[in-house]
């Protein structure tokens, strides 16, 4: 025997005898274009081809079948005789060939091996009978399992979502046992059925008509259980309905459950129904419009991985027997991620911070693993999944402190926060002596030539001014001369190798902290005020932490991780500050809780050091009452956690102690 392949041979011949028809066609032949269209799924050619069959049998079964399994890549290829044997069947009727039969479906590869007979036909052509070759077909052609009858199958074994946990395996995001709330129609009472609905659509928020609409559903049958919904835990409301309603039912079912709710929310995200301009988005034939997807945060950044692979499995079943396996692709479930982020420091934090709009980052400044990261206010991830109204999504969007938005990937002025970053860029570059001392007049400074413009400082010193004061006093008009002295070059330089201007190197995306808007500062006042972070100097709270970490890392700044396998305490940055340089700083930011604007964090439980800030956002120069947004960033003095936090609009809050006292109290609560 010898494989079938019809190419340039017979081409050549014929040209050789000038295009002269051949008087008869071999079976081959026709088999070999009867393959051409298989494996093109040109069923409506392949239907011409074949003998004495129904077109609704032939054409309509391939393309569904096709379709349904997803069948593609099709390779069909066969022997034919040598030419010895094939002299000997020259009269016959009918020959058979071997088939080999190759595709990819939804399964995965299908292969088979079989026959398929070939039937001689004559055919009259313009007054002459020609012979001819035709398919004789049957239902084991599309698979030998079915030749003599039988029902493919095709099942889906959904993957199990993958779950994220907190460093300590405490879970952000579970499949857990949820409650499906329903009712079966025939136990409602017949004299009470109007109370009873408004009863359950109070309990459950629905409507009494989604409760009709659920009822009239085709599907549903006498006695059949209808779900109304379905809720993460039961409240004192649902339960008090299900006791006074006997046609309210519950039974439970798997589902997803964030269980620090709003604290974790905007680092989470959360999962629900796929939506049509999502689905345009994702670009992935493996969704349809009944899928739950990933939103925001990690379930959103992080979908491929979680959502796993779906399992499926083709088979033929026939009455009596057990079903035949075509082809299985064993299901491949989501993969989990464990976090750096520890669940008692992310919910402290955000308690805290009540609320009130703003952000916090910790971490460990040994390791760069971040321990928290929280925005403020937030919003229930599970509402997305478990009935969110209306009426709370107008809530959310309309509320002045938007919930909604993401503050901790986002970038804010950070006021004299910033300064500890300056005095180092400054005592490195040799431009700032520890010991300099400056005189410095009242609260107001300008240098000459700006007009009507001042720098201003929160207190009057009593004395020459050094960098140890201009720290613990957090004074504006030092910092603003000592960057004057500097220069923009040197400043810049130094900034950018703190890392402003790149992005951070974290597994979240988080917005790059900027020296301006192009980089530059070609500006006098600009310079002075971008010194104690105000200008266009603008970081997040992740970065700030980073850089203060240089403090407590040997003069190293860490690379932030967030997932654990991936925490090695890489360095961001090396050797930003020289051992004396940093032990000069550290002992200023403790002053700074002792003695000056930290005072809020001088607790007797706890020793800690940092630095306070407040950046006041102005529309113009001349404006002088503008919004004051507090920071504070600090740590214990053992160095174990640092952590950065931000609220707005602190004007009327005792601006940046009531930041300072926030943290502070996190800070010892986290010691306990």
């Amino acid at each position: 025997m010898k494989k079938f392949l019809f190419l340039g041979t017979i081409l050549f011949t014929v040209l050789l005898i000038g295009c002269q028809e051949k008087e008869e066609v071999e079976p081959e032949e026709r088999l070999q274009e009867y393959a051409d269209h298989w494996m093109n799924q040109e069923f409506e050619k392949m239907y011409k081809m074949v003998a004495e069959t129904e077109k609704e049998d032939f054409i309509d079964r391939y393309q569904k079948i096709y379709k349904d399994l997803e069948i593609n890549k099709v390779d069909v290829s066969f022997d034919v005789p040598d030419t010895e044997e094939k002299e000997k069947n020259d009269e016959a009727e009918t020959e058979v060939f071997p088939l080999k039969v190759s595709m990819e479906s939804v399964a995965g590869p299908i292969t088979f091996d079989t026959e398929v007979e070939m039937k001689k036909v004559v055919k009259e052509v313009e007054g002459e009978e020609k012979t001819d070759w035709l398919v004789n077909w049957n239902p084991g052609l599309i698979f030998p399992e079915i030749k003599d009858g039988g029902t493919i199958g095709l099942e889906t074994i959904e993957p199990k979502r993958g779950e994220i946990y907190d460093r300590n395996r405490e879970g952000l995001a579970v499949n857990a046992s949820v409650y499906e709330l329903g009712v079966v129609p025939e136990q409602f009472t017949d004299d009470k059925i109007k109370s009873e609905k408004e009863t359950i659509a109070k309990a459950l928020g629905i409507t009494v008509e989604e409760i009709d609409n659920a009822l009239d559903a085709n599907w549903v049958q006498p006695n059949y259980f209808v779900p109304l919904k379905v809720v993460p835990s039961l409240t004192d409301e649902i339960e008090k309905a299900i006791s006074s309603v006997p046609t309210l039912k519950t039974q439970t079912t798997t589902g997803r459950i964030y269980p620090l709710g709003e604290a974790a929310a905007h680092l989470v995200g959360y999962i629900a129904p796929v939506t049509a301009e999502k689905l345009e988005d994702l670009d992935d034939a493996s969704y349809s419009e009944n899928d739950m997807v990933g939103y925001r945060g990690l379930e959103e950044l992080y979908e491929e991985q979680l959502r796993g692979e779906a399992g499926v499995k083709i088979t033929v079943e026939k009455e009596g027997q057990e079903p035949v396996i075509l082809a299985e692709k064993e299901v491949k479930n989501g993969e989990n991620l464990n976090l750096t982020i520890d669940i008692k420091a992310q919910k402290k934090i955000f308690e805290q911070m009540d609320n009130e709009p703003g952000t916090a980052t910790a971490i460990d400044p040994k390791t760069g693993e971040t321990l928290a990261l929280v925005s403020s206010p937030s919003f229930d991830p599970n509402a997305f999944i478990y009935g969110l109204s209306n009426t709370q999504w107008t809530e959310w969007q309309e509320d002045p402190n938007n919930p909604l938005l993401n503050r901790f990937a986002s970038t804010f002025a950070p006021g004299s926060v910033f300064k500890p970053i300056t005095s180092t860029v400054g005592l490195e570059n040799g431009s700032i002596d520890p010991n300099e001392t400056f005189e410095i007049d009242g609260l107001t400074w300008q240098k000459e030539g700006w007009g009507n413009y001042y720098i201003t400082r929160v207190s009057p010193s009593n004395g020459p001014v050094d960098l140890d004061d201009a720290l613990v006093r957090s004074d504006n008009i030092y910092f603003a001369m000592q960057a004057l002295d500097m220069g923009a070059d040197a400043f810049v330089k130094g900034l950018k190798e703190f890392g402003l201007g790149e992005d951070v190197p974290f597994t979240y995306p988080i917005e790059k902290s900027t020296i301006s808007s192009d980089g530059n500062i070609t500006e006098e006042v600009l310079l002075a005020d971008s010194s104690y972070g105000q200008g266009e100097v603008q970081m997040s709270a992740l970065h700030l932490a980073s850089a203060f970490s240089i403090f407590l890392n040997d003069g190293n700044m860490v690379k932030p991780t967030l997932l654990l396998d991936e925490a090695d305490g890489e360095s961001w940055k090396q050797g930003l500050i020289s051992a004396e340089n940093s032990s000069l700083i550290k002992e200023s930011m403790r002053r700074v809780v002792t003695h000056g604007t930290g005072k809020a964090a001088n607790l007797d439980s706890i020793e800690i050091a940092g630095k306070t800030g407040t950046a006041e956002l102005k529309q113009s120069k001349d404006e002088e009452n503008g919004q004051e947004n507090g920071w504070f960033v600090g740590y214990p003095t053992d160095g174990s956690i640092l952590i950065s936090m931000f609220i707005e609009h602190v004007e009327d809050n005792n601006g940046s102690g009531y930041v300072t006292e926030k943290a502070a109290n996190v800070l010892a609560e986290l010691k306990e």
